[in-house]
């Protein structure tokens, strides 16, 4: 029966998430004087989730035990350290590659201009995140564990659903010349790639969650992941060669990507080595 609940409310999260974007599109229309990028609707967008897991856990049994709320810094520093180093790392790797085989111009970035932007963006980034990874880690990610899934379903619903989740932002709420200034592509074909590079991703997030039991690591790899790549390619620190995006972006690159999968499948052999030494 307890196990019967649990699905039950996963299902009305789902439902409830997917829906929150669609619903923002339709406020929207009906409030069309707003501005772009920063509307009713896309905080309808970004709340609901939150709110529909407030419920759950106040109202529908879910309860508050398994959030992972706690910072557990004390015994999961070096976690926090990786959380944080992760994307600046590849980020680097990154740029160092497509410097050498000229797909990407470093001549108008400035290292001091952009630490100043990180640092200007990061508190910002953390607050938003708090309302990401409570809802995909701290909720989803946590009640999926609970049914025994294997660690490849686990990262194909959560990466699936948190995706899908993004489909209106990518089709109404995010600009499109932010849009073409990561991919010269359609709104659609942007979120299909958005589907593929954020299923790898969660195997990042969703092993740092389960290495710590805590958000928090998730929330500061989700910030400094805003605060790096995003405005490195939309305010134009460095230009990439066209056509070359979709191999070298430090967003959506095959080449970042696959080592965002490789750091996820060593996180995931540490945990799992971790719990073998237990």
């Amino acid at each position: 029966m307890k196990s019967r609940k649990g699905i039950r409310n996963l299902i009305i999260f789902t439902v409830i998430a997917i829906l929150s974007g669609w619903l923002g599109m339709l406020i929207d229309k009906v409030i069309p004087e707003q501005p772009e990028g920063d509307s009713l609707g896309m905080g309808i967008w970004l709340v609901l989730p939150l709110l529909a897991v407030i419920a759950l856990r106040t109202f529908a049994g879910d309860g508050w035990k398994d959030a992972a709320l706690k910072p557990r810094l004390k015994s999961n520093v070096i976690w926090y350290a990786i959380a944080f180093l992760i994307f600046p790392l590849v980020t680097s790797i990154v740029l160092l590659i497509g410097r050498i085989f000229g797909w990407i111009d470093l001549s108008g970035f400035s290292l001091s201009v952009f630490i100043n932007v990180f640092f200007g963006l990061l508190i910002f980034e953390f607050i938003k995140n708090i309302f990401e990874e409570s809802v995909w880690r701290g909720y989803l990610t946590t009640k999926l564990i609970k049914l025994n899934l294997s660690d490849l379903s686990l990262y194909l619903i959560v990466g699936l659903i948190w995706s899908v989740w993004h489909l209106p932002y990518y089709m109404e709420f995010l600009p499109g010349e932010v849009i073409t200034s990561v991919l010269p592509v359609s709104r659609f074909t942007f979120f299909l790639v958005g589907v593929f590079t954020m299923t790898v991703w969660t195997v990042m997030f969703v092993e740092i969650f389960r290495l710590t039991n805590s958000i928090w690591p998730a929330v500061l790899l989700h910030a400094v992941e805003d605060a790096v790549i995003n405005p490195l390619i939309i305010d134009g620190h460095i230009s990439i060669a066209s056509g070359m995006e979709i191999i070298i972006s430090p967003i959506c690159g095959i080449i970042p990507t696959a080592l965002y999968l490789m750091i996820g499948l060593w996180l995931r052999r540490r945990r799992k080595g971790f719990k073998r030494s237990l």
